[in-house]
């Protein structure tokens, strides 16, 4: 598979507005959350060797300045986790924050959907932007197999109050505003 691009998404969903098909690019969907994010990945590169991982999705925004948007991930940060002495964001195994290598924002990885102006703000205070349930995985998965990544998301909801509505209301939209950058950041793809 030299020369070959994977692109992932958590969601089926999340890649509604793509064709079933890209030029150089393999498809992955692994389902929500950092376990299955983990799992899935991992399996994708023992069977095949990609030049690239390109994950695409949602994220809700725990930043009052950032609305909307398609945003580059610079780096993760798990917000559901806590070292021996209690402080959140730390994990006992992993490091901290992985990073992907580019420039762009934080986000704050977790098992659960944000959706808590408390849980907002506990999160916040960790540094991050954007809050999700897989990019720590990906990233981190990708650091162990030695595969640059590059992580895209698409602000879909506030992650308050409502933040699950939201987000179903705007995965659609989501969707095709990552269409449209892909388009003009792999034209050769389409």
């Amino acid at each position: 598979m030299l020369g070959m691009k994977l692109l992932v998404a958590a969601l089926t969903i999340e890649l509604d507005a793509f064709p079933a098909e890209i030029d150089g690019f393999d498809r992955l969907v692994t389902r929500a959350g950092k376990l299955m994010a983990t799992m899935n990945l991992s399996r994708a590169l023992t069977e095949n060797t990609y030049d690239e991982i390109l994950v695409l999705g949602t994220a809700g925004s725990i930043d009052p300045d950032i609305s909307g948007g398609a945003y580059e991930i610079a780096g993760a940060i798990q917000h559901d986790v806590y070292n021996l002495e209690g402080v959140r964001g730390q994990h006992m195994v992993v490091p901290a924050q992985v990073s992907t290598g580019h420039d762009g924002v934080v986000i704050a990885t977790g098992d659960y959907f944000v959706q808590d102006s408390a849980d907002v703000a506990n999160v916040r205070a960790l540094g991050a932007s954007l809050v999700d349930m897989e990019t720590y995985a990906y990233i981190w998965v990708a650091q162990q197999f030695g595969v640059p990544i590059r992580v895209i998301k698409s602000v879909s909801d506030n992650a308050e109050d409502g933040a699950i509505v939201d987000w179903r209301e705007q995965v659609t939209a989501c969707s095709k505003e990552l269409w449209t950058w892909f388009v003009k950041e792999y034209p050769q793809a389409v």
